[in-house]
């Protein structure tokens, strides 16, 4: 097993975090880019839903194949590849000017996002990581998505005041690529798993872990967490910026350069990032400590209370700012104790495997999430019934969480 004494802090997490903040902060940003390209083609909001929607179910679908490939020929190559995805993706779209294609270049942008993303990056630091220091180093990669989620969205919109969405593609494309200069550092002389889990096959684990109810009971829970964040990234900048009350001139908003709510629909998926952390962080440290289906549980209760109750009151920019801090407490905090469960209970050795199945329900909730979202706008003309499915399939996620069992599979282990 892994050297105790690892520190927590080590080139393997800082060249994980900042691949993982780069590529989040132009996934983030998306969202941004709804109304101007809906606007300038007259298209439905559906349409550009659906691309970001597609994006997600690629992103899902490929992160186990992008796990596989990590564990069979090498994690940087992994990324490499994944890298090349995502800047082809989105060069390719700045020419796109019908939904079609859009929609068939996001899947480009989703593969770049699953080989950059969560699925490798936590991969590869949760076996650099020791025992004692990976519930730690996994909520510290993955604060550092919204790290990115801060800057991303604001960075977008600050961009398009003086340079079209063409333009932007292209410079986020050389933000990814620009990473990859950092990979020689990406490497680790620790053991990344037992002898025990070496000399399983990843079909043989793969088997076993299906024939698991706790493994399926996990990858219904995690559906719901992709469709509150995609959701929610894909469409919130759009609700506050025709949904929200007017902005105070006098208030504090204003006096700090938030004076309409289109920039407040930006802001708002930062401050969202911003609080998310700290809570990242405190999910990493009390899932060291404690049992984390259980902490699981309560974040998907507090996620549905909280949804909840935004919806319940009166759109107002203060209930925007209250909704994004609360809301993003608990944003990514899932993602450390769902990798960190899989990890515990079926081994390091296949995890990005493993956690990219689980990760493919995120996604399919992702999906749905941002397509039905524009969807039922381009029908209803409001985002409330889309909203209140979150709030109901959050409320399952807390419940389907009581039956699994965190234990090791003897199976696997033996």
């Amino acid at each position: 097993m892994n050297d105790t004494r690892t520190p927590l802090l080590t080139p393997v997490l800082i060249v994980g975090c900042i691949i993982v903040m780069v590529g989040f902060a132009i996934r983030a940003s998306f969202g941004v880019f709804q109304i101007p390209i809906a606007d300038e083609f007259g298209w439905a909001r559906a349409e550009f839903s659906l691309a970001i929607a597609i994006q997600n179910l690629a992103w899902g679908i490929g992160q186990p194949i992008f796990g596989a490939i990590a564990e069979k020929i090498g994690d940087r190559k992994a990324i490499i590849a994944g890298a090349l995805f995502y800047a082809f993706g989105l060069v390719a779209s700045s020419f796109a000017i019908t939904p079609g294609a859009h929609q068939i270049l996001e899947i480009f942008v989703g593969f770049g996002v699953a080989g950059t993303g969560f699925g490798v990056i936590l991969a590869v630091v949760g076996r650099a990581s020791s025992d004692k220091n990976r519930s730690m180093s996994l909520a510290i990669a993955t604060a550092a998505g919204s790290a990115g989620q801060i800057f991303g969205a604001p960075l977008a919109q600050y961009m398009l005041n003086f340079m079209t969405w063409q333009q932007v593609f292209p410079i986020f494309a050389a933000a990814i690529l620009a990473t990859l200069f950092l990979l020689p550092m990406m490497r680790t002389s620790a053991p990344i798993a037992s002898r025990a889990e070496l000399e399983q096959s990843m079909g043989d684990v793969l088997k076993k872990a299906m024939k698991d109810p706790t493994f399926t009971l996990i990858f219904l829970g995690f559906f719901s967490c992709g469709y509150q964040l995609a959701f929610i990234t894909a469409h919130f900048p759009a609700f506050v910026t025709e949904m929200c009350g007017a902005i105070d001139p006098s208030g504090t908003l204003a006096a700090i350069g938030v004076t309409s709510t289109s920039t407040l629909g930006a802001v708002a998926i930062s401050l969202i990032g911003l609080a998310n952390i700290a809570g990242t962080l405190a999910a990493g440290w009390l899932g060291n400590r404690y049992s984390k289906k259980y902490l699981l549980m309560g974040i998907y209760t507090g996620r549905t209370i909280i949804a909840a109750l935004f919806i319940l009151m009166p759109i107002t920019p203060t209930t925007v700012v209250v909704f994004s801090i609360t809301m993003g407490s608990l944003w990514l905090a899932t993602v450390p104790l769902t990798s960190g469960l899989v990890a515990h209970i079926y081994g390091l050795r296949y995890m990005g495997t493993l956690y990219g199945i689980v990760f493919f329900s995120h996604q399919l909730g992702s999906f749905l999430g941002v397509w039905l979202g524009g969807r039922m706008y381009d029908t209803t003309g409001d985002y409330t019934m889309v909203w209140w499915i979150g709030v109901g399939i959050g409320a399952f996620s807390a419940l389907v969480h009581i039956p699994v069992r965190e234990r090791r599979l003897e199976s696997i282990t033996a």
